[in-house]
């Protein structure tokens, strides 16, 4: 069946399911090979890029159908999940269905509900639905052009991910359970993209004391095995309540 069919028929079911004029975009990060990457999906009829979202269903909590659309397109419910923003302004997705009669439930004027999940790069399984021809991750530093206002979108995630560095629990959600401390300077360098000194970066961190300092180190490699850490969650949840202090 032609996209454009697909499409039609499911409109018709959409007016029966979902609620309109709401709906929801997941702006889905991950932390893979020293670079902070974004999950972006492309429609079978457009050139632009996406960000995986949906619709929220009548009977269904609007949390519930965010943590729905995240399986549907990663496979997992079990990702870090934060409501970040609502984006309204006219015409914002009309754009995208201009050659569709104006009837279709995806050319309706939407306000959507943003979101933020942070995902573990290895337990996320990818999935390309009837809709999409791609589904794949971007590095932040080489983003391509985006559909509708998925850009903007995207910004706010981006800015609201690194006001919240040091009260939401971010370094656990998007690092491998073992970590070592210069992977974790990569990953706050990716988050706020700039260097930081490694010594300053080490005191401070430490001096959270938030880290396990595990009998393991990184094997492979020509210089000396980097030591491995682990999450305290206990000391971790106490501080982030408390909030890490000081400024990157």
């Amino acid at each position: 069946m032609e996209f454009k069919k697909i499409l039609e028929k499911q409109s018709e079911e959409s007016w029966k399911t979902y609620i309109p004029t709401l709906s929801i975009d997941c702006v889905i990060f991950s932390f893979h090979e020293t670079t902070l990457q974004v999950l972006t999906v492309k429609m079978k009829d457009q050139d632009l890029w996406g960000l995986p979202g949906g619709y929220v269903q009548k009977e269904e909590n609007v949390d519930d159908a965010a943590i729905r659309i995240l399986k549907d397109r990663t496979g997992t419910e079990n990702i870090y999940l934060q409501q970040f923003y609502t984006f309204g302004n006219l015409n914002r997705s009309e754009s995208a269905f201009e050659k569709y009669d104006d009837n279709l439930w995806y050319k309706q004027r939407f306000v959507s509900i943003g979101y933020y999940a942070l995902a573990e790069h290895s337990k996320v399984n990818l999935i390309v639905d009837e809709y999409s021809s791609a589904c794949e991750w971007k590095s932040i530093e080489d983003l391509p052009p985006f559909m509708m206002d998925h850009r903007t979108i995207f910004d706010k995630a981006l800015l609201t991910l690194r006001e919240q560095l040091n009260n939401h629990p971010i370094g656990y959600n998007l690092l491998p359970e073992k970590f070592t401390m210069p992977e974790l300077q990569k990953l706050y360098e990716a988050i706020l993209s700039k260097k930081l000194n490694r010594g300053n970066f080490y005191r401070k961190i430490l001096r959270y004391d938030i880290l396990t300092k595990l009998d393991e180190s990184r094997k492979g490699g020509a210089h000396k095995a980097p030591d491995l850490y682990r999450f305290d969650l206990d000391k971790y949840d106490v501080a982030l309540k408390e909030g890490l202090k000081g400024n990157w």
